[in-house]
């Protein structure tokens, strides 16, 4: 029995290492919201009015915004999904690369954690964290991923 129990322990760290290691997050595995599927997890978190959980999502650039200079700066445009949900994405510039390119029609891939809004909600922490404490977020552009 303690042998089947660290097999079990050793497995799950490698499982978790590999997904580290190659970014695979909730790509490959379920969320904190459950088993949702990709393109329904910001859906799930925009009907459930949840904060604060890190999700990935893919759609279309709806529109541009300019800049957020107050505080850290922060690269802004709304996304439709393919459920016709808007998020506004805030994509911190101080920490990671700007975007170059986001035009409305643009695709665009993301993970990053998500606040609801009755608008929809927005999408931030989109880049990888100085300090190491919180799940790293990228958005992934024309084959790039800025983090």
């Amino acid at each position: 029995m303690k042998h089947r129990f660290i097999i079990a322990v050793v497995l799950i760290a490698g499982i978790s290492l590999v997904q580290s290691r190659f970014h695979l997050g909730p790509w490959a595995a379920s969320s904190e919201l459950g088993e949702t599927s990709v393109p329904e997890q910001i859906d799930t978190a925009f009907q459930s009015h949840a904060s604060g959980v890190m999700v990935s999502a893919e759609g279309a650039v709806d529109r541009t915004l300019a800049d957020d200079t107050c505080g850290d700066r922060h690269q802004r445009f709304i996304m439709k999904l393919p459920s016709g949900v808007t998020v506004l994405v805030a994509h911190n510039i101080d920490v990671a690369p700007r975007v170059p390119g986001i035009a409305p029609g643009a695709s665009v891939k993301l993970h990053g954690e998500y606040e609801w809004t009755d608008k929809g909600g927005t999408v931030h922490w989109t880049h990888r964290d100085r300090r190491g404490s919180h799940e790293a977020g990228w958005i992934e552009f024309k084959g790039i991923r800025y983090e």
